[in-house]
């Protein structure tokens, strides 16, 4: 199986950098004029420099919430109120405690206005604040909005999918059928289901998509939560629950199943009773012979099976 991770919100405006290792060599001031958008005026001095520097980097890791570290809060278009990210938000406006006529969730790529958590600026949707100067995050997604000073994450935008994921680009392909992003491991090997990130996750019921918890790829090509198949399995349930093929090797248990039947014979009423059964993992029907413990497909040698004739 393989997993997949979201970052839930956009695409890189500029490079993200680590501003503690730029230096005011005259390469690196180009490098932090870029990334300043113009921060600096021309014939600014080496110590001008080096004070614009510092201002980039003012409050780094010191604000933020659970779900990122940066150093601005957004204004929902929503609801005209201020939350520290999007989550945030949702985490507020829908719960089982709010009246149900008054639930939303915010409506990301249209946030048009951030505050500076430094002077407290309100401003249109930028990377350094328009008054003090600073970076509001070293990762920046003009497209989702997405601001966060933790580039540890090694976030990317990936245009298919129209939002922010993490791990790094190079490790993910994007499939155009699955209409998401996999790992580089599964690029030849990966079952193709349609758009198989949006839906709900067939356990929890939350949406896939956009969930903020780890998303992995059972061997059929559909998609659950991590800890969702976790629990499944710490239940004694191993098939998916879409479309009830296995989730993982079953081998050593249909040998046990065998040492069953074989010492569990029928009796002779039942002996000669013959039943059709449809193999949840081959899908292939057959004719086989009928015992109460289970059936055993004779193409992939599954009991994952289920009577569908005789009785």
């Amino acid at each position: 199986m393989g997993d997949i991770v979201i970052e839930h919100s956009g695409s890189p405006h500029y490079e993200a950098l680590n501003l503690q290792n730029v230096t005011t060599s005259e390469n690196d001031a180009d490098l932090v004029r870029s990334y300043c958008g113009g921060f600096f005026p021309e014939g600014s001095t080496h110590e001008e420099k080096s004070t614009c520097t510092e201002a980039l980097d003012r409050g780094f890791f010191e604000y933020g919430c659970s779900h990122y570290r940066r150093r601005c809060r957004i204004r929902a278009p929503c609801c005209d109120e201020m939350f520290d990210c999007r989550h945030c938000h949702n985490e507020s406006k829908n719960n089982i405690n709010i009246d149900q006529k008054l639930r939303h969730e915010i409506p990301r790529h249209k946030v048009e206005r951030i505050i500076c958590s430094l002077c407290n600026t309100e401003q249109e949707v930028r990377q350094v604040c328009i008054n003090c100067g600073v970076c509001m995050g070293r990762y920046f997604c003009e497209t989702c909005k997405l601001f966060d000073d933790d580039i540890s994450k090694r976030q990317y935008h990936c245009s298919g999918c129209g939002i922010c994921r993490i791990g790094g680009m190079e490790n993910f392909f994007h499939c155009p059928k699955c209409r998401c992003c996999h790992s580089v491991l599964l690029r030849n090997s990966h079952p193709c289901v349609e758009g198989a990130m949006h839906h709900d996750c067939p356990v929890c019921f939350e949406y896939l998509f956009e969930s903020i918890n780890d998303v992995t790829v059972m061997p059929c090509g559909h998609t659950i939560h991590k800890n969702c198949l976790k629990e499944m399995q710490e239940h004694y349930q191993y098939a998916c629950p879409l479309c009830c093929k296995s989730v993982c090797d079953m081998s050593k248990v249909w040998e046990k199943f065998d040492m069953e039947i074989a010492a569990t014979p029928m009796p002779e009423p039942y002996q000669d009773k013959k039943v059709w059964i449809l193999c949840n993992d081959c899908g292939i029907t057959s004719e086989v012979q009928y015992h109460f413990v289970a059936q055993k497909c004779p193409c992939c040698k599954s009991y994952n099976t289920r009577q569908t004739r005789g009785g």
